[in-house]
């Protein structure tokens, strides 16, 4: 019956008008922001590489935040880069077709304006938590751009935050590989992932930075490298898969078939589904991350956010999606779904090795956004509860841990939907916030174009 009601539940909260609020929504930004995306590009990288990581600004004021740009992205991109791009890439194709993929690329051409203008807020109406620390996200923003008026949109993202920002999936995806290629115990996996979580998360956000900058970079690299030696070997086959997910895009045909598979838009919405999914561009999580950077200039964090959907989606889950599209046929992805279908391609490529190269991936995109969900969620909990429980950080600890043994024993559908609909839910203020505060954004960007000629 739970089942049931979620599978229920999800398809009304990412009915065809939240689908219309993130790509009309972004859409809009990017008008309003003349495409900032694209001219601001190169200028954000060169402010990842350590130019003006902690002030952009001409005045002696002290520096708010509490680590560099570099940080605050690969922060963001250790709860983006997951298992979403491997196995919610697989996920997207399974129930979408190739066509669910063209739609992802959109997706995320569109969200990088989204994260400028939510990430830039994020920075420019920051506040305090409980402790006197400074924070950014959509429940602060909303609540000081907004006023006291809006103060229920706050109140709703964060509690909602608490069940999105869970790492349910990536828990759930790791131990279902665990198991089924090595019969490690789901249970027991999933305690001793709450242990080691623990660890880290009584560390807060400093020591989850410090690991997750060094994670990030490295796990990237040897995923996309195992990708693209698949992809150039078989280089040959590249250009009609192109093809062929920008057709099926339009045509509506789904792996699954039947009649939902027929219809263009539910290719449509699994697309965006998954891709919200993977760079979470419009959900409002990011700007939790990079409202810790340490600078004065809130257009500099929103250029450094807006790499994020480029990296997550236009490049890592284009590597996973043509590595399963090149290895495997139509029926064999029908066979499997998430991680064990992108498995079966590893395997298809490099033999019994693809097991091992995929599982070491597998490990370390599970760790890394298990690590960034656990700060995105005290910072939800520290918002709603202000320190409000006794025993300080412990019943958070507990609620986080509890959470991943939980993933670890569920239904791989019943977790996707019930992430689905938290981050359903989650769109809606932080999208509404975004846009009413969108001038605000205009102006600063303005100004900051003009001093740095970009």
């Amino acid at each position: 019956m739970i089942s049931d009601f979620l599978a229920t539940l999800v398809d009304y909260a990412w009915g065809l008008p939240l689908i219309v609020l993130l790509i009309g929504g972004g859409l809009y930004l990017g008008f309003v922001s003349r495409m900032a995306s694209l001219r601001g590009f190169f200028h954000a990288l060169k402010l990842i590489r350590g130019k003006g990581s902690h002030s952009d600004s001409s005045t002696k004021e002290q520096v708010e935040g509490q680590i560099s740009h570099f940080q605050a992205l690969t922060n963001a991109l250790s709860a983006t880069i997951g298992l979403g791009n491997i196995a919610g890439v697989a996920v997207a194709i399974g129930k979408g077709g190739p066509g669910a993929i063209f739609w992802m690329w959109i997706s995320a051409l569109i969200g990088m304006n989204t994260k400028f203008f939510e990430c830039t807020l994020a920075v420019m109406f920051r506040g305090k938590d409980y402790t006197g620390e400074t924070q950014g996200g959509p429940m602060y923003f909303i609540e000081k751009g907004l006023g006291n008026k809006a103060k229920p949109l706050s109140f709703f993202f964060a509690l909602c935050g608490l069940g999105g920002t869970l790492a349910l999936f990536n828990v759930n995806q790791l131990t279902s590989f665990m198991h089924d290629q090595f019969q490690f115990p789901k249970m027991a996996l999933g305690i001793v992932l709450a242990i080691i979580t623990g660890y880290v998360v009584f560390g807060g956000v400093k020591r989850i930075a410090s690991l997750t900058s060094k994670i990030v970079p490295l796990m990237c690299i040897l995923y996309v490298a195992l990708c693209l030696y698949v992809i150039g070997n078989n280089i040959g086959k590249v250009p009609s898969l192109l093809i062929q997910i920008i057709t099926e895009a339009f045509t509506g045909k789904a792996v699954a078939g039947g009649a939902m598979g027929s219809a263009i838009l539910f290719v449509m919405i699994q697309g965006v589904k998954r891709a919200a999914f993977s760079n979470e561009a419009g959900i409002g999580t990011a700007p939790m991350a990079h409202g810790n950077a340490k600078t004065n200039e809130p257009i500099a964090e929103g250029l450094v956010a807006m790499l994020g959907p480029f990296i997550d989606t236009i490049l890592v889950c284009t590597m996973t999606a043509l590595t399963i599209l090149i290895c495997l046929t139509p029926e064999e992805m029908a066979q499997d779904n998430g991680v064990l279908m992108t498995l079966r391609a590893f395997e298809k490529a490099f033999g019994n090795s693809g097991k091992i190269f995929l599982g070491i991936s597998v490990f370390f995109f599970s760790f890394s956004s298990i690590f960034g969900f656990a700060n995105y969620n005290k910072k939800c909990w520290d918002y709603l509860f202000k320190g409000s429980w006794p025993f300080g950080d412990i019943p958070f600890i507990i609620f986080y841990l509890s959470s991943i043994i939980l993933g670890a024993v569920a239904t791989m559908d019943d977790v996707v939907n019930i992430l689905d609909i938290c981050f359903a839910f989650m769109a809606v203020p932080n999208m509404i916030g975004t846009i009413i505060l969108s001038s605000k954004v205009k102006g600063a960007m303005d100004d900051y174009f003009k001093r740095h000629k970009i």
